[in-house]
């Protein structure tokens, strides 16, 4: 994998959690759509969850492009490269493991609030 393909996805890591970082500007308007992050309202009670759904949603499309170029290229496909298939799996697998450290978090909070005296 080239240096320049590892900067690209490092640009997009960044990208992606300036994004999730950044504090979202209040919507001109009072309705279900004020405040929204990625086309999900804030007062709806399911944001959470729908914004969970589509993070894994992502990794699993991630991993079933990585599975997709992987049997093209030992199938000889033509076009599908040793560095694409590597780099396609790389990201399949860092954003896994981003999933899976969301998942030990979460169950780490739940835990933590669990055991609050009352």
């Amino acid at each position: 994998m080239s240096q320049m393909e590892i900067n690209q996805v490092l640009a997009q890591i960044r990208a992606l959690s300036s994004q999730a970082t950044r504090p979202q500007a209040p919507a001109a308007g009072i309705g279900p759509g004020a405040g929204a992050v990625s086309g999900v309202p804030a007062s709806d009670p399911g944001a959470f969850a729908t914004l969970m759904k589509r993070g894994i949603e992502q990794v699993n499309a991630t991993q079933q492009n990585a599975a997709q170029l992987t049997s093209a290229f030992q199938q000889g496909v033509p076009g599908v490269e040793l560095p694409q298939v590597m780099l396609e799996m790389q990201k399949a697998s860092v954003s896994f493991r981003a999933a899976t450290e969301v998942r030990n978090r979460l169950v780490s909070v739940y835990q933590e609030i669990m055991n609050m005296p009352i």
